[in-house]
């Protein structure tokens, strides 16, 4: 998938961030077995495809939009990508419902895609009015609207600030309250930046859009999720198999982090990346969504 990052910049064009080093800390090979455990559009696994002959993929991803785009991307590869509907955090389950061998690599891509954010009825994104939906899947029982027209002004002030890390959590708080209801991805919006000071400078992001990934973050427990995912994906992966995850807030990256020095400490695990990996110049110029991704990447032990 692509970045999390919202701005006025939105194209519905799927850019895989990161792409060439996934491939390269994967070390794909042509025979081994493979997950992209967050397909999205299926950037990441087309290209992991692309380098395999006798190997195999599975491509999951818990949004159908998304993963009907993927089945059309990878489409070509036949027999060797198996596409599934599910959700990250039960890569375990996963796994053995689809027969799938021990992988010789994982990558999971936390990001919002184009795509998502592009759809007019999902609600992601302040830019294109929509109803206050952002569930990744529609099996999820509480949308965005739920959360902005019943949550408590302490509830929402607590979400937006732990989710958004956004320091006017409480005004905007207020604010939602006093402006109930709130059915459209606009209106929201609206009353978020009449809520809190204009922030100037160059690189000023939109004043939406830390509230609004709160929202998307809290409606489909994305940090919940990547805590069971990664306490479950070593039993999956061969003995020397390689994980890459792609963050995009610190609270993800944070988690990923822990989990790895963990693992290390109890030398189950080589770093690959003592530090986090960032998009380069180039990459951000064709794709300013990027700018927030950081990778990080491991090697089972045996």
């Amino acid at each position: 998938m692509a970045s999390t990052g919202q701005d006025d910049r939105i194209k519905p064009v799927h850019r895989p961030v990161l792409l060439r080093e996934v491939i390269e800390f994967l070390n794909v090979r042509p025979e081994g077995f493979y997950i992209d455990a967050t397909a999205g559009g299926g950037g990441h696994s087309e290209a992991i495809a692309e380098r395999l002959t006798a190997g195999r993929l599975l491509a999951v991803d818990r949004d159908p939009l998304a993963l009907a785009t993927a089945h059309e991307r990878l489409a070509r590869f036949g027999d060797k990508v198996k596409l599934m509907h599910g959700n990250f955090a039960e890569i375990d389950r996963l796994q053995a419902e689809a027969a799938f061998p021990p992988a010789h690599g994982v990558v999971a891509d936390l990001g919002l895609s184009s795509m998502q954010l592009a759809d007019s009825t999902r609600g992601f994104s302040f830019n294109v009015e929509g109803p206050l939906d952002m569930r990744a899947d529609p099996a999820i029982e509480t949308t965005a609207a739920d959360i902005v027209n019943y949550a408590s002004e302490r509830e929402l002030a607590d979400l937006i600030f732990k989710f958004g890390e956004e320091r006017h959590s409480r005004r905007i708080a207020r604010a939602i309250m006093k402006a109930r209801p709130i059915r459209t991805s606009t209106s929201l919006a609206q009353v978020v930046t009449r809520a809190i000071p204009s922030r100037p400078g160059l690189h000023q992001i939109h004043g939406a859009t830390r509230t609004f990934m709160a929202l998307r973050m809290a409606v489909n427990h994305e940090v919940e999720n990547l805590g069971q995912f990664l306490a479950r994906v070593l039993p999956v992966m061969t003995a020397d198999g390689r994980l890459v995850v792609i963050g995009f807030h610190s609270a993800e990256d944070r988690l990923t982090k822990r989990a790895f020095a963990a693992w290390k400490q109890e030398r189950r695990v080589r770093l690959l990346t003592p530090k986090a990996v960032r998009p380069g110049e180039d990459e951000l110029g064709e794709n300013p969504r990027a700018r927030s991704a950081k990778l990080r990447a491991i090697e089972k032990q045996p």
